[in-house]
């Protein structure tokens, strides 16, 4: 009896080790590729960050849904920010090491990107920007990390000037004109005030500056000063319930929408639809795509994941523009590791440092945006060690009323004017942080 006792559990315990073993080894030999996302679908910033958040994810799960990336699954965490800075680096600090390493951080705030900035060169983890942060990050020379993929705030204020100097019929009937800039006094608002300033020195227009308090819902003495100045235009830097009330203040002063343009983070239907006819005429830069119902990649999400019933929001908002951004953003993001595992392994994980390579060796041609279900969306991208942005172009959508329609061609930014700007920027920067220019060895890790 005692013999078979013994027996038994040696068997047991055989099994039990066994068992353990198989597990870990499966564990190990999992393939998912951690995606950290910073989300603020509370607070002031809500009705905006839904939509983008919601995109991101979508785009997450169908490219599971299409295999993953070379057979590596993605997976993903949501961190709520709010967007506040705090709140944002307490998010970093807590999934930088979860799930085997970030792969990336997306902040979608630029006063958060301010404070990553200092820890992702620490961290070994790229920050991706699309469209927000610092625009002097272009230059991948000192900011090794960043990434403000196809677009800089740098980008958006040039374009609306030229769109201006079309209007005008010229960039020289800008002399003498009057433009506000009416900024979210954060940040991300005082982003555009360089490149305003700088086009305003060479053309000869007057730039007033208008910083108008989080979260934007008082803008009473602001108008108060357009009523009193009578600009020719006002830009709107906006972001949130800001947008929506300048477009109130406005109708209810009698300022003209038509002479209204907004940055491309104050040109989306929560921003509209609660003026509906009384925003008609405002124009808004886009960082290339609009509002894309028709597109590929939407179609491809509301039979795939939607479909399924594994949509993160209402199938209503699916290329909706603050969702197509989302989309946008991620997909940027899988395409890093994608271009990554090009050079260290089809079908293996990449670190941070891993994609960091990936996202500064981009090469986005039109025949692989079309693949990806982007044709008609977004123009080509391509990357480098010296060029952390890979795009400078835009277009403007203006509000019909009822929906967005395009209003213009497309505009590239003035790399004469711009370059120049990023560089001593940046050199600014490597000065104050005691940052060395990379060499080109440092280019060809």
């Amino acid at each position: 009896m005692k013999f078979r006792q013994i027996t038994t559990a040696v068997t047991l315990f055989a099994a039990a080790i066994t068992g353990s073993l198989v597990s870990t080894q499966a564990a190990a030999q999992a393939k998912e590729q951690f995606f950290p996302a910073l989300v603020y679908r509370t607070g002031a910033y809500a009705p905006n960050g839904i939509p983008f958040a919601n995109g991101f994810i979508d785009y997450l799960k169908l490219t599971n849904e299409r295999g993953g990336i070379n057979g590596v699954k993605v997976i993903y965490e949501e961190c709520e920010t709010a967007y506040a800075t705090d709140r944002g680096v307490e998010c970093y600090e807590r999934l930088k090491g979860k799930n085997g390493g970030a792969t990336v951080f997306q902040p979608l705030s630029t006063g958060i990107t301010f404070a990553l900035t200092e820890k992702a060169p620490i961290d070994k983890i790229p920050v991706l920007t699309p469209g927000l942060g610092r625009s002097e990050s272009q230059d991948g020379g000192v900011f090794k990390w960043n990434f403000p993929l196809a677009g800089t705030y740098w980008v958006a204020a040039d374009t609306i000037i030229q769109d201006i100097g079309k209007r005008e019929g010229g960039l020289d009937k800008l002399k003498g004109k009057k433009i506000a800039l009416m900024y979210h006094d954060s940040p991300f608002g005082k982003e555009a005030i360089p490149m305003l300033q700088e086009r305003a020195a060479l053309h000869g227009f007057q730039l007033s500056l208008l910083p108008v308090t989080h979260p934007g819902v008082e803008q009473k003495s602001t108008w108060l000063q357009i009523r009193q100045n009578r600009p020719d235009y006002v830009v709107n830097w906006g972001w949130g319930v800001m947008n929506s009330t300048a477009l109130k203040e406005a109708q209810a002063t009698g300022y003209p929408r038509e002479k209204m343009y907004g940055v491309w983070w104050a040109g989306a239907e929560p921003d509209v639809k609660d003026v509906g006819a009384g925003a008609k005429g405002y124009t808004a830069v886009m960082m290339q795509h609009g509002a894309e119902k028709k597109s590929d990649v939407v179609k491809e999400i509301l039979a795939k994941v939607h479909g399924k019933k594994q949509g993160t929001g209402p199938a209503e908002e699916v290329g909706d523009v603050l969702y197509m951004r989302g989309v946008q953003a991620a997909m940027y993001g899988i395409e890093g590791v994608r271009a990554a595992q090009e050079r260290f392994g089809k079908g293996k994980v990449m670190t941070g440092e891993q994609a960091r390579w990936g996202y500064e060796n981009l090469n986005l041609t039109q025949a692989k945006l079309d693949t990806l279900g982007f044709k008609g969306v977004l123009r080509p991208l391509s990357t480098s060690c010296q060029d952390h942005m890979g795009s400078a172009w835009t277009r403007m959508h203006t509000w019909d009323g009822s929906k967005f329609v395009w209003s213009s061609d497309w505009y590239q930014a003035d790399e004469q004017i711009m370059k120049p700007m990023v560089k001593a920027a940046a050199d600014k920067y490597a000065a104050e942080k005691k940052i060395q220019r990379r060499s080109a060895a440092d280019c060809q890790l």
